[in-house]
Order: structure tokens, then C-alpha cells, then sequence
């Protein structure tokens, strides 16, 4: 699936309730290169064989690999590029599987501009299943 567009948006140009959203299919290859990058080789993300013994009855994709979705949204639609992270709260919901269809959304809820700061929900589902919730602040690009 190809990546979205770029677009920034100032944060004059934001407003409560914009939201942009990503999505992707999880695959193994993404799982074992986020290990790769990540150093994060548990064997629940790695290994079929030990992943069907425990509480998951097979792989799971690293947390943060579905997490990092987010990233793409801010950084390429909402607010977009030049946006900065400040900070980000995450709850994971469910476990993503390889094949799993990750529908990553974010919104804005609060604009500090005085700060130049925004605050947006953040959502990964898989189908109507929530998988990961959070918020994210963020520094939005300014005017020029």
C-alpha cells in the first residue's frame, strides 16, 4: 500500500475535530524488521513455535510497531511534516497479528496555540476492535 500524500497543516490552519487516518497490513516481514531495528526479539513476535504456547496462541506484532502508525499520521497528514512529538500516552487494547489490517486515526481534540502545541486522540483498530488508544501532544508547524 502506498504511503499518503504529505500535506502540513500551520496550526492556524487547525481545528478541534480534523482527523486523518492510515492504514496497513501488518506483515511478517514488518514484524521481523522492527525487531531488527528495535533490537526487540522476543520470541512472542519471532518464534511460531513458542508464540502458540502462550496466552496469544501465535505472533503477535510488537505494541510499539502498531504504535508507530501514529507517527506516520502526525508526520505526514495531521498536522504533517515538520510536526514534532512531545509527547504520547498509549493503552494497548488487543494484540495485532501478521495480516491484520491496522486502521490508524488521529484527531485533533485540543489546540494550545499560544504554546503552539495540539493535542489529538490517538486510535489503531484492527476491523471495530480498538487495539491501541492514546493521546498525542504535539508542536505544529508554524507559519512561515
Amino acid at each position: 500500500m502506498a504511503d499518503p500524500p504529505a500535506r502540513s497543516y500551520t496550526i492556524d490552519e487547525l481545528s478541534v475535530g480534523m482527523s486523518a487516518s492510515y492504514e496497513r497490513v501488518v506483515t511478517v516481514a514488518d514484524i521481523e524488521g522492527f525487531a531488527a531495528v528495535s533490537g526487540d526479539h522476543n520470541p512472542v513476535h519471532l518464534d511460531d513455535a513458542y508464540a502458540k504456547t502462550t496466552r496469544f496462541k501465535g505472533r503477535i506484532a510488537h505494541g510499539m510497531l502498531g504504535a508507530s502508525f501514529i507517527s506516520t499520521v502526525l508526520a505526514s497528514q495531521l498536522p504533517g511534516p515538520g510536526t514534532v512529538y512531545l509527547g504520547q500516552t498509549l493503552a494497548f487494547k488487543r494484540p495485532v497479528r501478521p495480516g491484520d489490517k491496522v486502521e490508524t486515526r488521529v484527531t485533533v481534540a485540543n489546540i494550545l496555540r499560544d504554546k503552539g502545541q495540539v493535542v489529538l486522540t490517538t486510535q489503531c483498530r484492527v476491523g471495530e476492535t480498538v487495539v491501541i488508544d492514546g493521546e498525542a501532544t504535539v508542536l505544529a508547524p508554524q507559519r512561515g
